[in-house]
């Protein structure tokens, strides 16, 4: 069953709302069966997405977390509590769907084939309500308008951050990307922004005084306090409602202390819903939680290794400014990035403040091939010494033959398949 799931894959991304509302209108609308809270943004919402979930889940609510795309098991994206779901009652729902899907094909409702995006989306909505979730924090899988997570209608929202990405489906200014991230904000909800642009923060409130949407500005009102060690914040972070910490973020980088702090007002909106959040269940899943290939370092014998899944502009330079105050020796980089990527603009980030290059290239045909994108590290860095090897576990292996600290990033995709060769080779469990 999950084979056919995979092969919807090759249907692409298609962005709208009609098949995921006939698909959740057959299943008999699963998506109503708990309070949602929708997180968009360029970067950030994934991280921001499980620091709530995991406030949620230490503050006794029996909570579900939703997110795109996996690093190795299609299960990841689907967690409830603490745990993902387990692969029999992922493969009952995914039956249950597709048999959903086959009979409203052969009535005329579905007039064409549900994407592998918004079937896993029905299936996270109907393994939720089956599991009876009271809370679900949904990430945003593309954009936000025509996102098949947006038929959601939840009281709760935030968007973390604008910039230039997937611009061949989102538009190619910070505004038109604003536009359409701003398509999850509903009449009446709550909404929580991430420091941005002003032209994104100006777009977006707009939107939402258009929709008499409550904006919450993440930075306005609040104080934080941080300092940071090995690459972790310490944070005292003070709001009109609250204060939290002292404190040491779970997730590394600088960045963090952003995403943290629209965490905390995400938790203190769903107060105000009725939700019980205490202060210290947002403190344990601010410093509790694990979000892997998010600059996690993993320690071979006396090397590391610091897998990043930074695969934009902006996560590039979030990645090059940590590497920049915490590897001061300049790691080697495996980097391995996708088609539509503005490699330059990335490579811009990363090459100032990492040394030798493996070029390699993850599983998947969107992969830059690793000889192809050698070629164009070189073109831009000639005096750097570039190797292109396409097995992302080889080129690790041959730069940690070079360097003690050694660095993979560029692509989800290739977190993912280092992940699963770390675990292959016993040094991830």
């Amino acid at each position: 069953m999950l084979d056919r799931l995979f092969a919807l894959e090759t249907l692409g991304v298609k962005l709208g709302l009609d098949n995921i509302a006939r698909l959740c209108q057959g299943l008999g609308h699963p998506e109503r069966t708990f309070t949602a809270i929708h997180v968009a943004g360029t970067n950030g919402k994934g991280s921001v997405t499980a620091m709530v979930h995991a406030a949620l889940v230490s503050a006794g609510i029996r909570a579900g977390r939703y997110t795109s795309p996996h690093l190795i098991d299609l299960n990841e994206r689907f967690v409830i509590g603490a745990d993902a779901v387990d692969t029999p009652a992922l493969e009952a729902v995914a039956a249950h769907v597709l048999e959903r899907v086959d009979v409203l094909r052969a009535a005329g409702i579905l007039t064409v084939m549900p994407t592998f995006f918004e079937v896993t989306t029905a299936i996270a909505f109907e393994l939720f309500r089956r599991a009876g979730v009271e809370v679900a924090v949904i990430e945003v899988g593309l954009g936000g308008r025509f996102d098949a997570t947006n038929i959601l209608t939840p009281p709760l929202g935030a968007v973390t951050s604008i910039g230039l990405d997937h611009q061949e489906h989102l538009g190619g200014t910070i505004e038109a990307i604003a536009r359409e991230k701003a398509g999850i904000i509903k009449p009446g909800m709550t909404v929580v922004l991430g420091a941005m642009a002003g032209a994104a923060l100006d777009a977006l409130h707009t939107i939402a005084g258009a929709r008499g949407a409550h904006v919450v500005d993440a930075g306005q009102d609040a104080v934080v306090d941080a300092a940071m060690t090995d690459g972790r914040a310490s944070v005292t972070i003070t709001t009109p409602a609250d204060r939290y910490g002292p404190l040491t973020l779970a997730l590394r980088g600088e960045h963090q202390i952003g995403n943290a702090l629209v965490a905390v007002r995400l938790l203190e909106a769903a107060r105000e819903t009725g939700l019980v959040v205490p202060a210290r269940a947002i403190e344990e899943g601010l410093s509790s939680v694990t979000w892997p290939a998010r600059l996690e370092v993993i320690t071979i014998g006396s090397q590391r290794l610091i897998l990043d899944a930074a695969h934009n502009v902006d996560g590039a330079h979030a990645l090059a400014a940590y590497l920049a105050r915490w590897q001061p020796e300049r790691p080697a980089l495996v980097l391995g990035v996708m088609r539509d990527k503005d490699l330059d603009a990335m490579l811009g980030a990363l090459l100032p403040v990492t040394g030798t290059i493996f070029a390699t290239e993850a599983p998947t045909h969107r992969a830059l091939p690793a000889a192809e994108l050698a070629l164009r590290v070189s073109a831009m860095a000639p005096s750097r010494t570039v190797h292109a090897e396409p097995l992302a576990w080889t080129a690790i292996e041959r730069a940690l033959t070079e360097a003690r600290t050694v660095c993979v990033a560029g692509s989800i995709f290739l977190a993912g398949a280092v992940r699963d060769a770390l675990k292959a080779h016993a040094i991830l469990r």
